[in-house]
Formats: C-alpha cells, structure tokens, sequence
C-alpha cells in the first residue's frame, strides 16, 4: 500500500497538492450514538435538563469541521462552502445517527471534515447528556459517501 503522508525517508509529510486542479468535493460520514430509548425520549421533548441537545450538536459538528485542520496534523486548511449536521433518531433501538455532509471546490477531498464533524457532534450528545446515563456510547464512524478528485465516487455499501 502506499500512504501518502509520508516520504521516501518515512517521514511525515503534508501532502503537496498545490499543482491538483480543484473540483467540487462532497463527502459524508456518519456517527451512531446508542443510549436508552427513555433518554431519546426526553432528547425528542426537550427534557434534558442542559437544553436543546440535538442543536447544540449541530453547531458543535459545524464548528469541528470547520476546525478539522487545526485537530488532525496533516490536514489542509480548506475553505469549506457548506456543511450540515443532521439526525436520524431511532426510538424503539435508542439510537441517534449522526450525518455530516461537507462541500468544498478544493484540490483535496472533505472527508475528514466530514467525520471529524460527525464524531464532535456524536461526543456534544454525549456531553449534554452524560448526567442523565452514563451508559451512552459512540460508535461506527465511517465515511458513508464521498466525490470528486481523481478516484471519483465512493458509496458506502449496506453492512
């Protein structure tokens, strides 16, 4: 395999993409975040004591991806053009699905802002909820959906 952030010495690099031509780039992951079904209950009524979490979490996701070349050492400052932080809640499991889809017209891909604005909005429903059960958990980061540059499309396919 062949990892480009390092150099023939095995050193860590940034990668050099000033001679790439920019493209539209999308990306999406997503981010599963498990707790009770009574405590997505009161996320859904506004029930929990530290207020509106589910936006809360969604700043926290934008916010984290627009910070995503701060937090990750080799990642490009990339002026990013939209991102959006939404959920899919699954009552009866107890379950909040957490998507971030990033668009940037840039020389590299957005798919680590995407999942670093997953993951941050996963952790905020963590944060304003910890209190009420501490048995929450995170899991199942991945990109779900990613284009443009050279390796084009890439979906996810069904677990």
């Amino acid at each position: 395999m062949n990892f480009n952030h390092f150099d023939e010495a095995g050193n860590a690099v940034m990668v050099d993409v000033s001679a790439k031509q920019k493209t539209m780039r999308t990306a999406i992951a997503e981010a599963l975040v498990q707790m009770s079904p009574e405590l997505l209950a009161a996320i859904q009524s506004g029930g929990v004591a530290k207020g509106d979490v589910l936006g809360v979490a969604r700043l926290a996701g934008i916010q984290a991806a627009k910070k995503t070349w701060e937090l990750i050492p080799l990642s490009h400052p990339l002026a990013l053009h939209a991102i959006s932080v939404d959920f899919e809640l699954n009552q009866p499991a107890g379950q909040v699905a957490v998507k971030c889809t990033v668009r940037a017209f840039e020389r590299t891909g957005v798919e680590m802002e995407a999942m670093t604005g997953a993951s941050l909005a996963a952790l905020t429903i963590y944060d304003m909820c910890k209190g009420a059960d501490k048995s929450i958990s995170i899991g199942v980061i991945r990109l779900v959906y990613k284009e443009g540059g050279k390796s084009g499309v890439y979906r996810r396919e069904a677990p």
